[in-house]
């Protein structure tokens, strides 16, 4: 847990609501924390859709009062359409979405209190945001730090993985969005305006996961806001960080290979989080690490920010599944290409070799139980990591190694490359495990293809980049499969047949040096006051078929009474897959109360998606709205 930290080098001066209008008239809210200063600092932007005034008002003050505490303005903006924005908010990472930052970082820099250098930070949708505007290169915009965000919309997003749609992502993200959506602003805050912007935004809102299903190729949609189009577009400082246990494991040593800005990585055992918060742990002290890197690149004073490895990286040892602290330790790499090997091992008759053995065709296994221990996409640690492989190494094909004689350690990102023949559509799954002596399979990678052509061909699946110690005496497993559900929306097509004996893993294996690295530790700001009303729950349905998660009631320092519930439920009745998602939102004060119900089906046949979607809202027990949306979209490669 990190110390709370009370004392700053300077006093710090909240401004809970404030107002950034822009050219068109549309008023942007912000909350800023400003240091008790004469002398103009540099600004710091956290540019999100969660509602400043509640969504993300508790952890908010955590790091942006550590900012200003040590000298730099930072603010959080809701985008336009948002807690109490004007506007609608029409879809993920828009050019409008871009251009408005681009327009609040102007603002920001020609602030008296501003020395007219920017910062931009943010974990998820801002870590994205970060990126796509750095990319539009506004000449304020000096450096950014992304977390747990992606380069590549299509390829790394909860939409798709290896052309694949993410079967339970898919919905569920959509679902939760629209849900944000259809939240009001707050009266207390806006005043009277608040009931004809809400209105606007419930009936102009769309459901998202038509746009995103009938994207179903890398197209100009998704390669909007893909940074991976042009790493050269970004000119600014880039410290990139991410987490093993996080959906977005990839993104950091591609931006650290691609940019040719300034640019460090950090990668550390957490899932979909803050690393002073550390989920699972260690945590470390990235706020300091974040006011050295800010220091630097906004205020222009030498603070050793380009002497670090150009990765860090924390190598995990064997830790059992779903461990709140994993183990391993802290290794610094400049990603030179003297220090890997890329090792080869040949899979056939249950092993894995390293020379090739004899040829022999196998249908993959096309269970759909195969997934069951795989843990959630985006996790937030720990107890929806993935859990021991066993179950799902009992329904794949599988191939183990030998015992290894001395540790092994792996760094980058493995991959399988196989001759099969299939139908166009066909998935082919890959998972990389551990095996102790005990038998236990703990997950170390994994990637899906959907295969676009038909017939006999060579095809390569990507897994997920990993930092691992594989410990002498364990083996590795490969373990092939034709389905991954709920993770996976399940193939159209029949299995393929693959050759085994000739197919191939290849290993990126990391030889060093390991010269080890040190943070800080843990610390952040005082979070914001909150009083908890009802007590959150979490319920898991059988056979790890969904969750029902409760947020519980929470209080917030402004008055505003919140309570969430999200359920999902995934099944699998003969041939037809279904995911259920239930959304229900409460926003009250003292004589006001607003409700918001989502509802969302998605299933399939051979050829199409079947999507029904509802929204109602109310005011005080009155409707306010109630809209469903049934859609209708060809699969690709039907």
């Amino acid at each position: 847990m990190a110390t709370i930290v009370r004392e700053f080098p300077y006093a710090v001066r909240e401004i809970p609501h404030m107002e950034i209008v822009l050219r068109d008239g549309t008023r942007l809210a912000a909350r800023m924390w400003l240091p008790e200063t004469s002398t103009p600092v540099p600004a710091i932007l956290e540019y999100l859709p969660y509602r400043k005034g509640d969504g993300t008002a508790i952890d908010d003050p955590t790091r942006h009062r550590y900012f200003a505490g040590h000298g730099f303005a930072s603010i959080r903006v809701d985008m336009r359409g948002s807690g109490d924005s004007d506007g609608v908010l029409l879809d993920e990472y828009s050019a409008e979405e871009l251009g408005d930052g681009v327009e609040v970082i102007a603002w920001l820099a020609a602030q008296p209190w501003c020395n007219g250098s920017v910062g931009m930070i943010g974990l998820s949708w801002g870590g994205f945001n970060s990126l796509q505007i750095a990319a539009l290169a506004p000449p304020a915009l000096k450096a950014i730090i992304t977390l747990c965000s992606t380069d590549d919309r299509y390829g790394d997003d909860v939409h798709y993985a290896g052309g694949a749609v993410l079967a339970r992502e898919m919905l569920s993200w959509a679902m939760t969005f629209l849900g944000f959506n259809a939240k009001p602003p707050d009266p207390q805050t806006i005043g009277e305006r608040w009931r004809e912007l809400w209105q606007q935004r419930l009936d102009a809102t769309p459901a998202f996961v038509d746009t995103w299903l009938e994207h179903s190729q890398r197209d100009a949609y998704w390669q909007h806001g893909s940074v991976c189009e042009d790493y050269g577009a970004i000119r600014c400082a880039v410290l990139a960080v991410g987490g093993w246990a996080d959906g977005y494991t990839n993104t950091v040593m591609r931006l650290l290979d691609g940019l040719d800005a300034p640019c460090r990585g950090i990668i550390g055992p957490w899932a979909h989080n803050y690393p002073y918060n550390g989920r699972p742990g260690p945590a470390i002290g990235f706020l300091q690490e974040s006011v050295r890197w800010w220091d630097q690149w906004l205020n222009g004073r030498e603070r050793g920010a380009l002497d670090t490895p150009k990765l860090r990286v924390f190598i995990e040892d064997r830790t059992e599944p779903r461990a709140k602290v994993a183990t391993g330790r802290w290794l610094g790499s400049a990603l030179e290409p003297r220090e890997f090997d890329a090792r080869e091992w040949y899979f056939g008759d249950g092993a894995m070799r390293a020379s090739p053995g004899v040829r022999v065709s196998i249908a993959l296994p096309n269970d759909p139980r195969h997934g069951q221990a795989a843990g959630l996409w985006c996790p937030f640690g720990p107890s929806d990591l993935a859990a021991d492989q066993r179950p799902d190494d009992a329904v794949s094909l599988t191939f183990d190694s030998v015992p290894f004689d001395a540790d092994v350690t792996l760094l980058g990102r493995p991959h399988v490359d196989v001759e099969c023949d299939a139908l166009a559509g066909a998935h082919i799954v890959a998972r990389l495990t551990e095996v102790a002596p005990d038998g236990s399979s703990l997950l170390l990678s994994w990637g899906v293809r959907e295969l676009d052509a038909a017939g006999t061909q060579n095809a390569r699946v990507d897994m997920n980049v990993l930092g691992r110690r594989v410990r002498a005496g364990h083996r590795l497993r490969l373990a092939l499969a034709a389905s991954y559900w709920p993770m996976v929306w399940p193939a159209a097509v029949a299995a393929p047949t693959i050759v085994a004996g000739v197919g191939r893993l290849t290993l990126p294996v990391w030889r060093g040096p390991f010269a080890p690295v040190e943070f800080g530790p843990p610390e952040c700001a005082e979070p914001a006051q909150f009083t908890t009303l009802k007590k959150g729950a979490v319920e898991s349905f059988a056979d790890g078929a969904g969750t029902r998660l409760e947020h519980g009631r929470v209080r917030h320092a402004n008055g505003m009474e919140t309570e969430t519930v999200f359920s999902d439920l995934m099944t699998f009745d003969g041939n037809t897959p279904t995911i259920r998602c239930e959304r229900d939102f409460e926003l009250a004060r003292d004589g006001w109360r607003t409700t918001i119900a989502v509802r969302g089906t998605m299933t399939s046949d051979a050829t199409t998606f079947a999507v029904d979607v509802g929204l109602t809202a109310s005011l005080d027990g009155a409707p306010c709205a109630d809209r469903t949306w049934r859609f209708r979209i060809p699969r690709r490669n039907a």
